[in-house]
């Protein structure tokens, strides 16, 4: 038996000996003229399609390194710090903004009352004397109708040495206008002022103007304030007490 599967050996290895090479395995390969360029790119092609397909495989199960997952994970990290970051960023930009309108308020606010308070403690100042003002007006009236009941003729003579019988009279008169000058001089310092619209002949004002009684009058100017009956008040340039006069109505 042995010696048979030598034989077979031998005559295996005679036949491959004297075999013949293929005329066309022989021949180097000579692609016709009617081959195109595109034809031959893919022939060519086939031989590298085995390793193409391997690089893409191993590209596609990440063989190829490990760079891209790690600067996936780092960008996801990355992503996630940034997230609570920014929205603790826009917290407090909503804080500040918040923060400086309510300072913005406030400061108004302190302005507003600085100024209120200015006013009122101004105003206090002012007034203060408003009350014990109108009490006084009645005494400077008094006045006006005790130097009013004396005529003017008697002071006059009396002045020119004319009439000795009135000379204490004049003397009294001239006394009493002394003090109610020094009174209302005394009484404008501190913003008590009279005033007489009858003398400069003033337009009715109904402001600072009472009318009593409406007459024609052809020589002055409808409207116009020409008699005083009570002289008026200011104080601070508030009307303490409006005038009373007679107007002129000539329509």
């Amino acid at each position: 038996m042995r010696t048979s599967i030598l034989r077979q050996a031998r005559l295996a290895g005679q036949a491959i000996s004297h075999k013949r090479p293929s005329p066309i395995a022989s021949q180097p390969h000579h692609f016709p003229a009617t081959f195109s360029g595109p034809v031959r790119s893919r022939i060519a092609t086939r031989w590298y399609s085995d390793e193409k397909a391997k690089d893409e495989s191993l590209g596609a199960s990440g063989n190829t390194g490990e760079e891209p997952t790690v600067q996936g994970g780092s960008q996801g990290a990355a992503d996630a710090t940034a997230n609570p970051l920014q929205k603790d960023l826009d917290a407090a930009k909503k804080d500040v903004i918040d923060l400086k309108d309510k300072y913005v308020r406030q400061v108004a606010e302190y302005r507003n009352l600085q100024e209120r308070t200015r006013r009122e403690v101004q105003a206090a100042k002012d007034f203060a004397l408003q009350r014990f003002a109108k009490d006084l007006i009645e005494s400077i009236d008094t006045f006006d109708l005790a130097l009013g009941a004396v005529p003017a003729e008697k002071i006059a003579k009396a002045a020119a040495g004319a009439d000795d019988v009135n000379k204490d009279l004049r003397e009294l008169h001239g006394g009493l206008k002394m003090t109610e000058t020094v009174l209302i001089n005394t009484l404008k310092k501190h913003g008590l002022e009279r005033f007489d619209p009858s003398v400069a002949g003033e337009k009715f004002n109904p402001n600072i103007h009472e009318a009593v009684f409406q007459t024609p009058q052809p020589d002055k100017e409808d409207g116009s304030c020409f008699y005083t009956t009570q002289k008026g008040f200011t104080l601070n340039g508030r009307v303490l007490r409006a005038a009373k006069v007679g107007v002129v109505k000539n329509s």
